[in-house]
Order: C-alpha cells, then sequence, then structure tokens
C-alpha cells in the first residue's frame, strides 16, 4: 500500500522530469509549491520546473517533447487533440474557471461593453475561454459585438487596460489589486455563477507515449501536488508567502483574495470534471467539421482512482 511517506529522497534515485506551470498567479501554486515544499524531491523526482506562459504554448512544449508533464487547461487539450495530438489529462486539480471581468470604470452595463475590446493572453487559453464565458454571461456575442485580442499574461493585460489599449479583461481573483489604483469595476464574475462553472483548468497532462512509458514518474508528479493542495489547505500563512515570493508581490489585498479562491477550489481528489470537459469537447470539435472526440480520448484518471483506493489521498489529510 501506498504510503505519504514513500519515495523519499535518495540523491541516487531521483528521476529527472520537465515540468511546466503557464502562470505565477496562485492557481499554478500547486506547481510550485510542490517544487518550494520539497515535495518532488519527497517522490524522488529531480525537476526543472518551467515557467511557460498561456497553456497553448505549453501544449506546444509537450508536443515537442521539451517538457514531460505540464499545466495545461482543457479547452487547449481540446482543441489539440481533435486536431490529432497526443495528449491527455492525467489530474485537474481546480475544476472550475476562477475569472472576474475587469474594465474601465464607465462602463456599467453590457451595453456599454459593446464594441470595446477585451484583452486575453493567447487563443485557446483559459483567459480566452474566461473571457467568451462572462461576455456570454452578459448576454453579448464574443466577437461579434465584443472583440477579443490577443495581448498577454495578466501584468500585460493589466498594463493595456491602464494606457487604454483595452477596456477591459478577464481575470483571476485578485489580480486587479496589483494595478495601483486604476480605476475599474467588476463587471461580472464566474463566482456569481449557479451551479458553479464546471471547466478543467489546472490539469496535470502529458502525452499518451510519456505516459505509457514513465507511468510511475507521472504517477510521482501528481502525489507530489495532492500534497501541495494539502499544504495550501491547511497552512494559509506559509503558503502566502511561497505564493508572494512567485507572484513577486506583497501586497495583501491580492494575497488574501486569490489564496482565498485557490484553497476554496482545489480539489482533493483532483478526478477530471465530465461536464466541463465535455463542454471544450465540444466547442473543440465545433471547429472541426466531421470531428469526433470523446472523453476518454482526452483523459486518463487511472492514477488518481488508483491513488484513492490505495488511501495515499486520505493518509495525506490525515496527517
Amino acid at each position: 500500500m501506498l504510503s505519504v511517506h514513500s519515495f523519499l529522497h535518495d540523491a541516487r534515485a531521483q528521476e529527472k522530469v520537465r515540468l511546466s506551470h503557464s502562470a505565477l498567479e496562485t492557481s499554478n501554486s500547486v506547481w510550485f509549491l510542490a517544487q518550494d515544499r520539497g515535495f518532488y524531491k519527497k517522490h524522488g523526482l529531480d525537476t526543472d520546473l518551467l515557467f511557460i506562459q498561456s497553456t497553448t504554448t505549453s501544449v506546444s512544449s509537450l508536443l515537442a517533447g521539451d517538457v514531460h508533464v505540464a499545466n495545461a487547461s482543457g479547452g487547449a487539450v481540446a482543441s489539440a487533440v481533435v486536431a490529432g495530438a497526443d495528449l491527455v489529462m492525467v489530474a485537474c486539480y481546480l475544476n472550475s474557471l476562477p475569472y472576474e471581468l475587469v474594465v474601465n470604470e464607465t462602463i456599467k452595463s453590457a451595453e456599454d461593453l459593446k464594441g470595446k475590446n477585451i484583452g486575453i493572453s493567447r487563443l485557446g487559453s483559459a483567459s480566452d475561454v474566461a473571457a467568451r464565458v462572462l461576455i456570454r454571461g452578459l448576454g453579448l456575442e464574443p466577437d461579434k459585438q465584443v472583440p477579443i485580442i490577443q495581448v498577454g499574461g495578466s501584468s500585460e493585460r493589466a498594463a493595456a487596460f491602464r494606457v487604454g489599449r483595452i477596456a477591459g479583461f478577464p481575470s483571476p481573483p485578485g489580480i486587479i489589486h496589483l494595478t495601483k489604483g486604476m480605476p475599474f469595476r467588476v463587471l461580472i464574475s464566474t463566482a456569481d455563477f449557479k451551479p458553479r462553472f464546471e471547466f478543467p483548468y489546472i490539469c496535470a497532462t502529458t502525452t499518451r507515449n510519456y505516459l505509457t512509458r514513465q507511468r510511475e514518474t507521472v504517477k510521482k508528479v501528481i502525489m507530489a501536488h495532492i500534497e501541495a493542495v494539502h499544504f495550501v489547505k491547511t497552512r494559509k500563512d506559509e503558503s502566502k508567502k511561497i505564493m508572494a515570493k512567485y507572484a513577486r508581490t506583497t501586497n495583501e489585498d491580492y494575497l488574501e483574495a486569490a489564496y482565498t479562491a485557490s484553497a476554496k477550489l482545489y480539489d482533493a481528489v483532483p478526478l477530471v470534471t465530465r461536464a466541463g470537459t465535455e463542454v471544450q469537447i465540444k466547442e473543440a470539435a465545433s471547429r472541426k467539421p466531421g470531428a469526433q472526440l470523446r472523453f476518454e480520448d482526452m483523459v486518463d484518471e487511472s492514477i488518481v482512482r488508483e491513488l484513492e483506493k490505495s488511501g495515499f489521498i486520505d493518509k495525506v489529510y490525515k496527517q
């Protein structure tokens, strides 16, 4: 039976693996917190953790073999798989999309937003999905009524907002506190959606080829992440310090809002949301006439189910 204390660090037995996460925001903290707290080493991994901005770029890095396991959202994975890519999500730690639509304070209604540019990182990214969901939530049509343009990560979006290049942008919780007094309002938030908006957001993704060849390595990555999620949920002050280091900010309003959202939304058992994934499958397939894609074509939950059945996750949460 697996033990929380198994795979202890042995320098001679460390397996090298290249990982990547796609943002320095707290939603991605499972990746860098596992590195900072030594959970990868604990489970026998010598990791090279890269920061690759945008999930669409992460997908390209996985397919090129530059990275072995990466954070990628369901929208990017579905688009890649429907185009023939050999990708599979093996665990999702955050199965919702915690975003709010931040706009200039002069925009007070959906009508005011018509014709105004909304900035995202890249087409097909989580911010792109969030923008479209939020705009539709206002009863408007993305692109047709509200133009969506590629700007870059959250800091680049905030900068573009500051100079008036865009009228708004989808933002993870708390990011707006880093905009240094810019006048704004939150027009709509996925937190307002009932029921919760299901979306495979923070997900460990690899190629089926790598999963077949290095299944134990992938399992160790997931085990480290499960411990990292537990740490976030149970060690608030220490978690916020690590988040502050990677986000390179001491802004307490941001850290509190961002930590609270992540700690609440992280799943203890990181299965992939079927409902949320099927929506992304439908979206991806609609862009490729005749394409057929099933949940099982882009998701393999066998490792998570094995860890749950073995009692590993229960043991982590009983520490």
